[in-house]
């Protein structure tokens, strides 16, 4: 078993206030915490991992080339591995959600995308 503890865990800014905190960061899978600051939208990305995203507070929209979906509180998308989208916070103020990636993904992701 490993622990993570959310105050001692790994995190950065990819972008102002776009904060993020690695929950979970094994080859197998990882999990990763996030708030998106008001109205943020990530640019335009793909990843060879599968992803989950679960909106854990707020409102954010999911794109990518075929649609668009609105997912609030407690509302979640699978994103198939290799397929571009947008994540994007609708509101004026922060949104939270959990990325959940199969298999892991570095968590320096958005570090060496930026």
């Amino acid at each position: 078993m490993k622990v993570i503890f959310f105050e001692s865990a790994k995190n950065y800014e990819p972008q102002k206030d776009w904060k993020r905190v690695s929950l979970c960061d094994q080859k197998s899978i990882s999990i990763e915490y996030f708030i998106k600051p008001p109205f943020h939208a990530s640019p335009e990305h793909a990843h060879e991992n599968a992803q989950v995203l679960v909106v854990l507070k707020g409102k954010m929209s999911v794109k990518n080339k075929d649609r668009e979906v609105i997912l609030s509180q407690n509302d979640c998308v699978f994103i198939e591995p290799n397929e571009p989208h947008v994540v994007k916070n609708l509101l004026n103020e922060a949104s939270v959600g959990l990325d959940i990636f199969v298999p892991g993904r570095d968590f320096s992701f958005w570090l060496n995308k930026l």
